[in-house]
């Protein structure tokens, strides 16, 4: 008897671009982004297999600016709660930190503000950090896999010209926070 054996499903990539967040329980999605000086928090509740991803390019809050996904503060918080109003427990919730590379020479070290913010922002919440890779003078691309919590990073070679591009975009055109203790002055 030749017995028929259903094809694995198909992994459906969903990319997480600046300023932006994904969650799902679907086992078939894998998040994906790619980072420079920005970071990305990939957090989950292992025991109800949902997980998201954010894309953060500033540390530090919003102050009310029309482009609040691209602070830290913002962004961490729609991701948790986002998570939990797909059934997450906070006192649950595990992450991993990607990210916060210093791409391109000349400028304030974003990526190292980018990684402490982070790194402190989940203590205060009493997330723990399963894991980080945050730092260097390389881009990377990560996937994550939000139900099972699986990642994969892959360091991207310095010449990566789409990323540079993005980073000196980035730091072309954003205007940061009025001054501030700890503010970031991009020139």
């Amino acid at each position: 008897m030749n017995s028929a054996v259903a094809p694995a499903a198909r992994e459906r990539l969903v990319h997480v671009i600046q300023g932006q967040f994904q969650i799902s329980d679907d086992p078939t999605v894998v998040l994906t982004t790619v980072l420079g000086s920005c970071v990305a928090a990939c957090v989950r509740d292992p025991l109800l297999g949902v997980g998201g991803m954010n894309h953060f390019l500033l540390p530090g809050s919003t102050d009310g600016r029309n482009d609040s996904m691209k602070y830290g503060v913002y962004s961490m918080e729609l991701l948790i709660n986002g998570l939990l109003q797909k059934g997450a427990s906070k006192g649950r919730l595990v992450a991993k930190l990607f990210g916060g590379a210093r791409v391109v020479e000349g400028l304030s070290d974003i990526g190292r503000q980018n990684a402490e913010f982070a790194e402190k922002f989940l203590a205060a919440e009493g997330i723990p950090c399963l894991g980080k890779s945050l730092g260097g003078d390389k881009p990377r691309r990560i996937r994550f896999w939000p139900q099972s919590g699986r990642m994969a990073q892959l360091i991207l070679d310095s010449a990566d010209t789409e990323v540079f591009k993005s980073e000196r975009k980035r730091a072309a055109t954003v205007t940061p926070a009025p001054a501030e203790a700890g503010a970031i002055e991009l020139f």
